[in-house]
């Protein structure tokens, strides 16, 4: 075995916030909704802030167009449901154009006295994908007339 120690200066780690793709630049957003105090550039930007939350109750989806085909190989999820108990369905897709396949789906169980917060980060190929889509049902009703929650994003990162 052939061994040398190098000096913590020669190892030069990128800052974790580098990592993340510039949304804002990059990307033209559609969503079902919006609650004006929390609109959804506050999901999609570098810095925490108060996230993204949905004008009405039930089922609502946010689709990121990319301005070029893009490759990127991590996705960041955090989503929240403050002090509300519930169980939250969310499911990402990708691809290029219309022709979407489902990445991820998670299911999730919230309580506000203990897990008020579902932070996933996934490690996925999208190779050559010019659109990314999340779909949130706050409380798995599949029916927005039914549903009593609003979904909620906290932040949405792409590496």
């Amino acid at each position: 075995m052939r061994k040398s120690i190098v000096s913590p200066s020669a190892v030069a780690q990128t800052p974790i916030s580098d990592l993340w793709r510039d949304l804002e630049r990059i990307a033209r957003v559609e969503i079902s909704s919006e609650d004006d105090r929390f609109p959804i550039e506050h999901a999609l930007g570098r810095k925490e802030t108060t996230g993204w939350r949905a004008a009405g109750t039930g089922p609502q989806l946010i689709r990121l167009h990319l301005m070029s085909r893009s490759t990127s190989s991590g996705c960041v999820c955090i989503l929240s449901m403050g002090q509300r108990s519930g169980s939250q369905e969310f499911a990402v897709f990708a691809g290029a154009g219309t022709e979407l396949k489902e990445i991820v789906r998670q299911q999730w169980a919230f309580s506000p006295y203990g897990s008020t917060e579902e932070i996933e980060d996934y490690t996925v190929n999208l190779s050559g994908i010019t659109t990314l889509e999340l779909r949130i049902d706050p409380d798995r009703s599949h029916d927005p007339k039914a549903s009593q929650a609003y979904a909620t994003l906290q932040s949405l990162k792409l590496a």
